[in-house]
């Protein structure tokens, strides 16, 4: 039984127009289209839609997503390739991670810093008006 746009999306909780914007970038085939224009879906794209939705929601970008569906597509095939796109992922949100933590700590100098008084004596004002009061690079 072919699926309708919105029973995709229920089963999917993807919104509609995230599911339109799949298949703009080929991520999701073009349907078929009955005769009044409207998208029917095999059963079998509520598999591959929630393997999308999770990716993106692990951090997948739409062309490592591409690439992972390939490799899905091919079972038996060794997944080396898999692992590596998985691996450059975890490596950028080590990145961000060190990231997040150097503008945490900077966050929380400033605020610690702060002496409570007026806006021109006010040490938050004054380190985002001068970055070189940062006491790390966070660019």
């Amino acid at each position: 039984m072919d699926l309708t746009i919105g029973e995709l999306s229920r089963r999917t909780q993807v919104k509609v127009p995230t599911i339109r914007y799949y298949e703009q970038i080929g991520l999701l085939p073009e349907p078929v289209r009955t005769e009044g224009q409207q998208r029917r879906y095999p059963e079998n794209e509520v598999k591959r839609l929630n393997f999308i939705r999770h990716a993106r929601e692990l951090g997948f970008g739409v062309e490592d997503i591409r690439e992972l569906l390939d490799l899905a597509a091919r079972p038996n095939q060794p997944c080396h390739e898999a692992d590596s796109i998985a691996r450059r992922n975890l490596e950028a949100v080590d990145r961000r991670l060190a990231q997040l933590g150097a503008l945490r700590h900077e966050l929380a100098r400033m605020v610690e810093e702060c002496q409570h008084g007026r806006i021109c004596e006010c040490r938050v004002i004054e380190v985002l008006a001068d970055h070189t009061h940062c006491s790390h690079d966070h660019h």
